[in-house]
């Protein structure tokens, strides 16, 4: 029986470069010591990939392996992907020659995304939040809120979206903050750190554990406290404020310990459904309960009032350790469906109570307000301005307005 015969090497046919803005084609075969009539094997993909990004010129690279020809197979074509980084256009005049040409841009890459907020009971805050992209990893984001207003608040946020892993998404950060409690009309004083996970395990089901620590001012003393909690949350809605023919629930618990002191649990529950009516009408059933196992500080209490759970009463009008609040509200948008942005009315009827630890819900006055909307709302943005009148008691004018991206 004859010998096998041998089996032809591979071999460098043509080598292809892309994305390269900067760093010229020549330069980059140097860096990746490659050059076309080469043997090629199995790891010389990898060789070339470790030897440019060994050069710390590249933010990226990938190199590939394709065949240069159906009918001979070990002619190969190497691929080689860069991505320079980020770059700029310079326009400067070169003796005389103002053709432009790319050049890598120096310093951090920050974004400026601004804050619009206006929180019934707490006013209008404004200011910006400056982001650094990617600073540990893809999917990753550092961002300084500085707000004034309202809430003057100062801070620090890393966030990352993770591919793998117990966890989705995580967050740390730390931050100063003041506003004005509108019952005791008194600045909340506060610097806080924290840490969130959390988990998608679907679209509609969420997950999220925290932890933190709090140091607060208010009322001429001072006091920290350690937090722990847990939520969970099932959201059907493609739009919170367009949601039709789904629902949205929320539980969540909390220990708060006090240094040397008994902590206290807190447990927060909330429940919306959406049911569509006749045309694009909505009608949105809404209960809310906040309570907790002892009493709390003042400045942890709920605050009863206003566009967040009693229209047709000033926010903050009441105070307590348990707070329960349900809503029905019509809403029925003006504009068509195909439109970027929404306008639309409503019309609604809202109750609510806030009292201590150690009394019942049975022996509370519920308060209610009736009244109507007229709402609009887009890709980022939320605009609501509402009249209530609050039964026994007087009709109130309530705006609420949010910039998110």
């Amino acid at each position: 029986m004859g010998a096998a015969p041998a089996q032809s090497a591979e071999i460098i046919a043509e080598i292809r470069v892309h994305g390269n803005l900067i760093t010229p084609e020549d330069e980059i075969l140097r860096l990746a010591d490659v050059r076309v009539g080469m043997p090629f094997d199995a790891a010389t993909t990898e060789q070339v990939a470790a030897r440019l990004q060994a050069s710390k010129r590249f933010e990226r690279v990938e190199v590939l392996k394709r065949f240069a020809s159906i009918s001979d197979p070990n002619q190969i074509v190497l691929v080689i992907m860069v991505n320079d980084g980020r770059v700029a256009l310079d326009w400067s005049d070169r003796d005389g020659d103002r053709t432009p040409r790319a050049t890598r841009r120096r310093g951090p890459h920050l974004m400026f995304l601004p804050i619009l907020d206006a929180e019934d009971g707490y006013g209008l805050s404004y200011g910006v939040r400056f982001a650094v992209p990617n600073p540990v990893g893809s999917n990753s984001r550092l961002s300084f809120p500085l707000a004034w207003g309202g809430q003057k608040r100062a801070g620090a946020e890393l966030e990352r979206y993770l591919d793998r892993g117990p966890f989705t998404r995580v967050e740390a950060g730390a931050s100063i903050s003041r506003r004005k409690n509108p019952f005791f009309e008194q600045n909340d004083d506060r610097g806080r750190v924290w840490f969130r996970a959390d988990r998608e395990f679907t679209r509609i089901v969420r997950a999220s554990l925290t932890t933190g620590w709090d140091h607060v001012s208010f009322l001429g003393q001072s006091d920290s406290f350690s937090t722990v909690g847990a939520a969970v949350e099932v959201d059907t809605r493609l739009d919170p404020m367009l949601a039709r023919n789904a629902v949205y629930a929320r539980a969540g618990w909390d220990h708060l310990a006090f240094g040397k002191s008994d902590g206290v649990n807190r447990l927060f529950l909330e429940t919306r459904g959406y049911l569509g009516l006749i045309g694009q009408s909505v009608l949105v059933v809404r209960a809310l309960r906040e309570d907790s196992d002892r009493p709390l500080p003042p400045y942890l209490r709920p605050l009863l009032g206003g566009m967040a759970n009693l229209r047709g009463f000033r926010a903050g009008s009441a105070v307590g350790d348990t707070l329960v609040a349900s809503s029905a509200e019509l809403r029925l948008p003006l504009t068509s469906p195909l439109s970027i942005g929404k306008l639309g009315v409503s019309a609604f009827l809202d109750t609510g109570a806030a009292y201590d630890k150690g009394q019942r819900l049975g022996d509370q006055r519920l308060e209610r307000g009736v009244g109507g909307s007229v709402w609009f709302a887009a890709a980022f943005v939320r605009l609501n301005l509402a009249v209530a009148h609050g039964i026994g008691a007087s009709t109130r004018v309530h705006f609420g307005t949010s910039l998110t991206f």
